[in-house]
Protein backbone atom coordinates (compact mmCIF):
# COMPACT_ATOMS: atom_id res chain seq x y z
CA UNK A 1 0.00 0.00 0.00
CA UNK A 2 1.19 3.18 -0.81
CA UNK A 3 -1.01 5.66 1.01
CA UNK A 4 -4.22 5.14 2.79
CA UNK A 5 -6.62 8.12 4.25
CA UNK A 6 -10.11 8.94 5.01
CA UNK A 7 -10.68 5.04 5.20
CA UNK A 8 -9.71 4.73 1.27
CA UNK A 9 -6.25 3.71 -0.07
CA UNK A 10 -3.83 3.88 -2.99
CA UNK A 11 -2.22 0.61 -4.56
CA UNK A 12 -0.10 0.06 -7.60
CA UNK A 13 -2.14 -1.81 -9.93
CA UNK A 14 -2.51 -5.73 -9.96
CA UNK A 15 -3.85 -8.06 -11.43
CA UNK A 16 -6.89 -8.93 -9.40
CA UNK A 17 -8.03 -5.30 -10.33
CA UNK A 18 -9.18 -6.02 -13.84
CA UNK A 19 -12.98 -6.88 -13.30
CA UNK A 20 -12.92 -3.29 -11.13
CA UNK A 21 -11.80 -1.45 -13.38
CA UNK A 22 -13.98 -2.92 -16.06
CA UNK A 23 -17.16 -1.86 -13.56
CA UNK A 24 -15.54 1.47 -12.69
CA UNK A 25 -14.92 2.24 -16.25
CA UNK A 26 -18.61 0.96 -17.75
CA UNK A 27 -20.75 2.67 -15.12
CA UNK A 28 -18.60 5.90 -15.83
CA UNK A 29 -18.56 5.75 -19.68
CA UNK A 30 -20.19 9.45 -20.29
CA UNK A 31 -17.76 11.04 -17.79
CA UNK A 32 -14.44 9.16 -19.07
CA UNK A 33 -15.10 9.19 -23.03
CA UNK A 34 -14.01 12.62 -23.15
CA UNK A 35 -10.66 12.71 -21.01
CA UNK A 36 -9.77 8.72 -21.02
CA UNK A 37 -11.13 7.86 -23.58
CA UNK A 38 -7.93 5.26 -24.25
CA UNK A 39 -8.21 3.47 -20.72
CA UNK A 40 -12.51 4.04 -21.25
CA UNK A 41 -11.95 1.90 -24.91
CA UNK A 42 -9.64 -0.63 -22.65
CA UNK A 43 -12.03 -1.86 -20.29
CA UNK A 44 -15.26 -2.10 -21.72
CA UNK A 45 -15.01 -5.93 -21.07
CA UNK A 46 -13.73 -7.93 -18.52
CA UNK A 47 -11.31 -9.74 -21.23
CA UNK A 48 -10.14 -6.57 -22.66
CA UNK A 49 -9.73 -5.28 -18.64
CA UNK A 50 -7.50 -7.85 -17.71
CA UNK A 51 -5.33 -7.17 -21.09
CA UNK A 52 -5.33 -3.78 -19.80
CA UNK A 53 -4.21 -4.71 -16.38
CA UNK A 54 -1.59 -6.99 -17.00
CA UNK A 55 -0.07 -4.13 -19.68
CA UNK A 56 -0.01 -1.28 -17.04
CA UNK A 57 1.16 -3.94 -14.65
CA UNK A 58 4.29 -4.26 -17.39
CA UNK A 59 4.90 -0.64 -17.48
CA UNK A 60 4.61 0.12 -13.57
CA UNK A 61 7.49 -2.74 -13.32
CA UNK A 62 9.50 -1.09 -16.44
CA UNK A 63 8.83 2.59 -15.13
CA UNK A 64 7.15 3.56 -17.81
CA UNK A 65 4.01 4.40 -16.54
CA UNK A 66 2.74 4.27 -13.03
CA UNK A 67 -1.13 3.16 -12.30
CA UNK A 68 -2.92 3.23 -9.13
CA UNK A 69 -5.96 2.62 -7.64
CA UNK A 70 -8.42 4.40 -5.15
CA UNK A 71 -10.65 1.78 -3.21
CA UNK A 72 -12.69 1.78 -0.09
CA UNK A 73 -10.45 0.26 2.40
CA UNK A 74 -13.51 -1.69 4.17
CA UNK A 75 -15.57 -2.60 0.64
CA UNK A 76 -12.79 -2.87 -1.23
CA UNK A 77 -15.03 -0.70 -4.16
CA UNK A 78 -13.05 1.51 -6.69
CA UNK A 79 -13.42 4.82 -6.45
CA UNK A 80 -10.58 6.07 -9.05
CA UNK A 81 -7.82 5.40 -10.53
CA UNK A 82 -4.61 7.96 -10.90
CA UNK A 83 -1.66 7.52 -13.62
CA UNK A 84 1.84 8.90 -13.20
CA UNK A 85 2.41 8.91 -16.96
CA UNK A 86 4.52 10.60 -19.86
CA UNK A 87 7.36 9.73 -17.29
CA UNK A 88 10.63 11.63 -18.60
CA UNK A 89 13.70 10.23 -16.61
CA UNK A 90 16.42 12.82 -17.92
CA UNK A 91 14.27 15.47 -16.14
CA UNK A 92 12.94 13.51 -13.60
CA UNK A 93 9.42 14.15 -14.27
CA UNK A 94 6.17 12.88 -14.22
CA UNK A 95 2.33 14.11 -15.55
CA UNK A 96 -0.80 13.31 -13.21
CA UNK A 97 -3.61 11.81 -14.76
CA UNK A 98 -6.48 10.62 -13.03
CA UNK A 99 -10.39 9.96 -13.46
CA UNK A 100 -13.26 9.15 -10.11
CA UNK A 101 -16.67 6.93 -10.14
CA UNK A 102 -19.78 9.62 -10.16
CA UNK A 103 -20.09 8.04 -6.70
CA UNK A 104 -16.88 9.27 -5.26
CA UNK A 105 -16.99 12.94 -6.55
CA UNK A 106 -16.92 16.42 -4.33
CA UNK A 107 -15.24 14.39 -1.50
CA UNK A 108 -11.70 15.68 -1.66
CA UNK A 109 -10.34 11.66 -2.52
CA UNK A 110 -8.23 12.92 -5.82
CA UNK A 111 -6.93 15.84 -3.65
CA UNK A 112 -5.90 13.48 -1.13
CA UNK A 113 -4.64 10.79 -3.69
CA UNK A 114 -2.29 13.71 -5.62
CA UNK A 115 -1.38 14.69 -2.48
CA UNK A 116 0.17 11.24 -1.11
CA UNK A 117 1.37 10.15 -4.75
CA UNK A 118 3.25 13.35 -5.36
CA UNK A 119 4.80 12.74 -1.71
CA UNK A 120 5.84 8.81 -3.18
CA UNK A 121 7.24 10.08 -6.60
CA UNK A 122 9.57 13.03 -4.57
CA UNK A 123 10.66 10.47 -1.90
CA UNK A 124 10.49 6.87 -3.76
CA UNK A 125 10.49 6.90 -7.53
CA UNK A 126 13.13 9.98 -7.57
CA UNK A 127 10.92 12.42 -9.58
CA UNK A 128 11.50 16.30 -9.11
CA UNK A 129 8.62 17.61 -11.25
CA UNK A 130 5.07 16.75 -11.45
CA UNK A 131 2.58 17.77 -13.99
CA UNK A 132 -1.12 17.98 -14.11
CA UNK A 133 -2.57 18.84 -17.58
CA UNK A 134 -6.27 20.36 -17.16
CA UNK A 135 -8.62 21.92 -19.26
CA UNK A 136 -9.63 25.26 -17.74
CA UNK A 137 -13.64 24.52 -17.78
CA UNK A 138 -12.58 21.09 -15.23
CA UNK A 139 -13.00 23.43 -12.31
CA UNK A 140 -12.33 20.14 -10.09
CA UNK A 141 -9.49 19.38 -11.74
CA UNK A 142 -7.89 22.77 -11.47
CA UNK A 143 -8.92 22.91 -7.50
CA UNK A 144 -6.97 19.40 -7.43
CA UNK A 145 -3.73 21.15 -8.78
CA UNK A 146 -4.59 24.34 -6.83
CA UNK A 147 -4.95 22.46 -3.47
CA UNK A 148 -1.53 21.07 -3.72
CA UNK A 149 0.10 23.82 -4.71
CA UNK A 150 1.12 22.95 -7.92
CA UNK A 151 1.47 26.67 -10.30
CA UNK A 152 0.13 27.71 -12.94
CA UNK A 153 3.20 27.51 -15.62
CA UNK A 154 1.52 28.21 -18.83
CA UNK A 155 -2.02 27.46 -21.69
CA UNK A 156 -0.47 24.73 -24.11
CA UNK A 157 -2.34 25.58 -27.65
CA UNK A 158 -3.99 22.98 -28.77
CA UNK A 159 -2.81 20.33 -26.49
CA UNK A 160 -4.87 17.85 -26.65
CA UNK A 161 -7.57 16.56 -29.13
CA UNK A 162 -10.90 14.93 -27.40
CA UNK A 163 -12.72 11.87 -29.66
CA UNK A 164 -14.68 13.78 -32.45
CA UNK A 165 -13.62 17.58 -31.28
CA UNK A 166 -10.99 20.04 -32.25
CA UNK A 167 -7.76 20.62 -30.35
CA UNK A 168 -8.28 22.18 -26.70
CA UNK A 169 -5.92 24.69 -25.50
CA UNK A 170 -4.92 22.85 -21.47
CA UNK A 171 -3.35 24.42 -18.73
CA UNK A 172 -0.02 23.55 -17.39
CA UNK A 173 0.35 23.21 -13.62
CA UNK A 174 3.88 22.00 -11.97
CA UNK A 175 4.95 20.92 -8.48
CA UNK A 176 8.48 20.81 -7.97
CA UNK A 177 10.55 18.68 -5.37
Amino acid sequence: MVAQFNGYEINPVHAGDAWKICDLAVANEDRFKRYFPETLKQNLSPTLSQYFVEGKVKAFENKEVFLFTLKHSETRQLAGLIYIKELNWDKKQGEFAYCIGYSFENKGLISQSVKALSKHAFENLGLEILQIIVHKTNVGSVKVAEKNNFKWIETLKEEYTPPGEKPLDMELFELYK
